[in-house]
């Protein structure tokens, strides 16, 4: 990224698909530094109530840097820890364990040197072990944020998202511990399952658990509940406002993924800066490409929405956060994450008052955008063209 940034100049009308430093957020070690910090620094300023809101990840340390800490904690409050290695995806190198032998490889000498680097770099975090269940399997969800500008902060939160489901039924027991069928959510894992279903797959619209919860806890509790977890990105975001290097190019995607336990809380697992835009089913993949589309919407390269520069909702996203608006009408009772996704005639409407304007919205359409673009670096060019680079060449390829 930041060979791409120095060598390269943006024009007016191009967009780049990431930030310079993106990974502030992105990657497992350096998210959970600046949360922490953001935490320390309001409680330095005195802002108590702020900072203690600031408790949706469990205790993490990172490996091998503060392995010391790590042992003080895990004597203290044994139990179940999960290993994360901070630079990788689709649950690949992660593991749970119970005891200290389990991870020798940072107790033979656990201090950091950074000229002769050991151990690859690992956050070690106390397992959520009272996951909420839905047939007796744990899940997390998927959640699509999109984020133009850090100063000012200004973000999106598309509706729509899904659950990922286990194959297994959850348990505790102390011979599952490394069984990943049923510890593991992330898709990549779970299609290898023996009892993997190919032709409905292990993913269930955000919106049908949002109504299966309501029935069970009702509405109050539920909307509590998206609430909270619209806020918990709000504050991750903000934690980050002031390390994220802003650029009038740049915009991003992130996949966040959330854990839920069985009291209702949100827990923060990661956030994803390339989350995957493969399908599996017919319904993931109209959610994917309808939210690519509507994300080329709200980006707005050819300046169609100037005037409406601060629509609540474009398709399926919602304004989630933007510094230096007020908002007289405050928090909506009803959160719009999970809510139906009236995408197709919001934007009907939004072409009709761009119309009035004598500036004819036209949305852009990209057969076959999710097979061959899944994961890079792209340029956006206002000419209905995309930039793919890679490391060994550089094509220019039209969006149909």
């Amino acid at each position: 990224m930041h060979d791409y940034f120095d060598h390269v100049h943006l024009a007016d009308h191009q967009r780049i698909n990431h930030f310079r430093n993106y990974y502030e957020l992105t990657r497992k070690d350096l998210l959970i530094k600046n949360l922490k910090r953001m935490k320390k620094n309001l409680e330095r300023e005195n802002k108590l109530l702020e900072a203690s809101m600031y408790n949706f990840f469990p205790p993490t340390y990172a490996l091998p840097a503060e392995y010391g800490l790590f042992v003080e904690e895990f004597k203290k409050n044994p139990g179940v820890w999960i290993m994360k290695p901070v630079g990788k995806a689709q649950g690949k190198g992660i593991f749970l364990f119970t005891k200290l032998s389990q991870i020798s490889e940072w107790k033979k000498d656990h201090r950091w040197k950074t000229e002769s680097q050991q151990v690859e770099n690992y956050i070690v975090q106390k397992y959520i072990d009272n996951p909420y269940l839905v047939g007796g399997k744990k899940f997390d969800l998927r959640i699509y944020v999109l984020v133009l500008s850090y100063a000012p902060l200004k973000a999106y939160l598309y509706r729509s998202g899904f659950a990922r489901f286990t194959n297994a039924r959850f348990t505790m027991k102390k011979e599952d511990i490394i069984n990943n069928f049923v510890h593991l959510t992330n898709f990549s894992i779970q299609k290898h399952a023996p009892t993997y279903d190919s032709k409905n797959g292990t993913k269930w619209p955000l919106l049908n658990l949002k109504l299966h919860m309501i029935t069970k806890h009702g509405e109050k509790a539920v909307h509590d509940l998206f609430h909270q977890i619209q806020e918990l990105i709000t504050r991750s975001l903000l934690s980050v406002q002031n390390v994220i290097i802003q650029d009038k190019h740049c915009f991003e995607l992130y996949g966040y993924d959330i854990l839920i336990d069985e009291l209702l809380k949100p827990w923060l697992l990661e956030v994803n800066a390339s989350p995957s835009l493969a399908a599996d089913t017919p319904s993931d993949y109209t959610l994917k490409y309808g939210m690519l589309e509507d994300l080329l919407t709200v980006v707005d390269m050819e300046r169609h929405l100037t005037t409406h520069s601060s629509l609540k909702q474009v398709g399926g996203f919602d304004l989630l956060v933007e510094q230096g608006k007020v908002d007289s009408k405050g928090r909506p009772s009803q959160p719009l994450l999970g809510c139906f996704n009236d995408r197709v005639e919001q934007l009907r409407k939004l072409r009709k008052v761009v119309a009035t304007l004598g500036k004819p919205l036209q949305l852009l359409h990209y057969k076959g955008f999710l097979d061959r673009f899944e994961g890079g670096i792209y340029i956006y060019s206002a000419y209905c063209t995309t930039t793919f680079w890679t490391t060994d060449h550089v094509c220019e390829t039209p969006i149909y």
